[in-house]
C-alpha cells in the first residue's frame, strides 16, 4: 500500500469520528504525500518543505500548483479554526483527485 493511501485511510477513520479538523489535516497530508510521489517521479527528489513543494509544482505541475494554492488557506486555518464537515469533505475530494493522479504516475 502506498503511503498516501495509508494516510488517507487514517483520515477516513478520523472523519468517521467526526473530528473534521484533524481529518482535514490528514487529508492535506495525503495530498502532500501524493504530490511528493509525483514530484519524485518527475524531478528525482522530494521537496524539503511546503515552500519548495510549491516552487516545484509551479514549474513542473502548474495545474496542480493552482489547485493546491486555492485550497492551501484551509490547511493553514486548521491551526486556529474548527473545520466544518462540508469543508473537510471538499478537502477529501481533493485528496482523492491527487491520489488518482499519483496512481497514474506510478
Amino acid at each position: 500500500m502506498k503511503s498516501y493511501n495509508r494516510v488517507f485511510s487514517s483520515a477516513e477513520l478520523v472523519f468517521k469520528n467526526q473530528d473534521y479538523t484533524s481529518a482535514t489535516i490528514l487529508f492535506f497530508k495525503t495530498i502532500f504525500v501524493a504530490l511528493d510521489h509525483m514530484i519524485q517521479k518527475r524531478v528525482g527528489r522530494t521537496p524539503k518543505d511546503h515552500t519548495e513543494r510549491f516552487r516545484i509544482l509551479q514549474k513542473e505541475f502548474p495545474e496542480y500548483y493552482t489547485k493546491l494554492d486555492v485550497s492551501f488557506t484551509i490547511y493553514r486555518d486548521t491551526y486556529t479554526k474548527t473545520i466544518s464537515k462540508e469543508v473537510c469533505e471538499d478537502v477529501k475530494n481533493e485528496a482523492e483527485f491527487f491520489i488518482a493522479k499519483a496512481e497514474k504516475s506510478s
